[in-house]
Parts: structure tokens; sequence; C-alpha cells
């Protein structure tokens, strides 16, 4: 399965938003790991993906699917308890493999977006 302690050294030291990740029980973060690698393979197929990249997303699903953040990905508009309100912009609700950071992008050797194709007229 997973080596944790890899995961969880890396991601405190190379992720800024990784409070979400670290703060996770054990099946949480095996969790975040598994999704994080199966949209990766399925993103890149064919190709070898590193665990940093793994980790990277991993970390960056964890933000995207904390207890608020996951009302957004749910489709919920907004919502307020006591006094304090959060309101999500409808754009922002997107398929989880358009959170892969550039990041992964560079540590799989892919180029993010579309490639250019040259045409002779």
């Amino acid at each position: 399965m997973w080596d944790m302690v890899s995961a969880e050294e890396y991601i405190r030291l190379n992720t800024l938003d990784n409070e979400d990740f670290l703060d996770a029980d054990e099946t949480r973060k095996t969790a975040l790991l598994n999704v994080s690698k199966r949209t990766l393979d399925r993103k890149f197929t064919g190709k070898e993906i590193p665990d940093e990249a793994v980790y990277l997303f991993a970390a960056t699903l964890g933000a995207a699917f904390n207890d608020t953040n996951k009302l957004q990905q749910q489709g919920i508009a907004g919502f307020s308890i006591k006094g304090i309100s959060f309101t999500f912009k409808d754009w922002a609700k997107r398929p989880v493999d358009h959170l892969i950071p550039e990041e992964v992008y560079d540590l799989v050797g892919v180029a993010r977006g579309r490639s250019i194709k040259w045409t002779v007229l």
C-alpha cells in the first residue's frame, strides 16, 4: 500500500496547503492517495506516475474536499453558521482532474493544455 511516513513527510515539506491532508486520519489519507493515483493514472495513460506527483495531488484533493469545500463540490451554493456565511461560485465546481496542479504535470513530464500543431500553408 502507501508508505504513509514518506507521504506525510513529502507533503509537509513540499506543499503549503497541507493541513487537511496532515490532520486527516489514516483511512482518509489512504483514500486521498488512492483517488490521486487513480485520477493521475487515468489522466496520464501510459505514463509512469512518480509518488511525489501522487502526494502533491493528494494534498490538493485534501484541501478541495475538506468539510467546507466538499459542500461546493456537491453543488451547495452557500450556507451560514452563527453569523459566518460561505458563498460558492457556480463556476468553481469542476471535475477532479481539473484540480491537478501544474507541478504534477511537470513531475509526470507532460505539458498542460493542448499541444500546438504547426501547419504550412
